[in-house]
């Protein structure tokens, strides 16, 4: 006895039980009337016994017919719901993609682009963990997210990184500092000012300390903050200079700060899209990364 039957047998057997008509059966399901009677004794031989009694008057199920039907439409509706659930995934009508994004794009550039999003593809749902550079790496890497947005992380033979843009570090303070006339500062100008920094490890606050020690230059730094929110808050209020990514200009000057760049040198790091390298990304992801990648043709 072989235990393996097809959808197409299933389906068959579905139509004659239901109908009770070898003819009717074979406009529901598309067959020909040959064609089926093989389709239903395949099924009774994969099963092992008669489905359906025939006689001159009458098309009836057996006992066991009667039992096997029941299931036979569980499996049938299992199996189309199963069908309908991927193909409108495979179709972005629905689904959920988990991404990380650290704060400095999560709290700027990303609720436009995840507007847009949203109005292509209103049923899908996104989950975001805003985290810290470092973390959105490490959330990609285990797989509790399918896509971060983050700095380049370097060499990781597990990960493979996109670039979208290029980021540099630019300059907040209050509007009524001493070099609110300028339009833009050196480095060493910068560093004789009180400053507002992210506090250590951050990627960025080394990344600064590593290009300043280039050029024997000091980062003394007078307030520390976890968040760039913070460092913003604290620098429009007239304590300092806050030393920020060009990334979250537009959050600085709704904080009622002043931004400028600051040069020589320009210190710059690459925004991407972070993935695992032997994970394909579902529909949905790859819509928000199809997204992403418009939106920095757009800007």
């Amino acid at each position: 006895m072989n235990s393996h039957f097809t959808v197409k047998q299933l389906r068959a057997f579905v139509a004659v039980a239901k109908t009770r008509s070898f003819t009717e059966a074979c406009e529901q399901v598309h067959l020909s009337q040959p064609a089926l009677s093989i389709a239903i004794k395949n099924l009774e031989d994969s099963l092992g016994g008669k489905l359906l009694m025939r006689t001159t008057r009458a098309l009836r199920l057996t006992p066991e017919g009667e039992v096997f039907f029941k299931t036979a439409m569980r499996l049938l509706t299992d199996w189309d719901d199963a069908f309908e659930e991927v193909q409108s995934r495979f179709s972005l009508y629905r689904g959920k993609i988990s991404i990380s994004c650290m704060p400095s794009f999560a709290g700027n550039q990303l609720p436009a682009i995840l507007l847009k999003f949203r109005r292509k593809h209103p049923d899908i749902n996104v989950a975001i963990q805003d985290v810290i550079a470092e973390e959105v790496v490490e959330l990609v890497r285990t797989g509790r997210v399918e896509i971060g947005i983050s700095f380049d992380p370097g060499d990781a033979e597990d990960l493979l990184f996109e670039p979208l843009f290029e980021d540099n570090f630019i300059a907040a303070f209050a509007p009524d500092h001493v070099l609110a006339d300028k339009t833009e500062i050196t480095w060493e100008e910068a560093i004789q000012n009180e400053l507002i920094a992210l506090q250590r490890p951050s990627s960025m606050r080394m990344q600064i300390e590593r290009e300043l020690e280039k050029l024997d230059l000091n980062l003394n730094v007078s307030y520390e903050a976890h968040q760039l929110a913070t460092v913003g808050r604290m620098a429009a209020t007239g304590m300092g200079i806050g030393l920020v990514p060009t990334l979250c200009e537009r959050q600085m000057k709704e904080l009622g700060a002043i931004c400028i760049p600051i040069i020589n040198p320009i210190i710059s790091r690459k925004v991407g899209i972070i993935t695992r390298k032997r994970s394909a990304l579902s529909a949905a992801a790859q819509g928000i990364v199809n997204e992403l990648k418009d939106s920095v043709q757009e800007s």
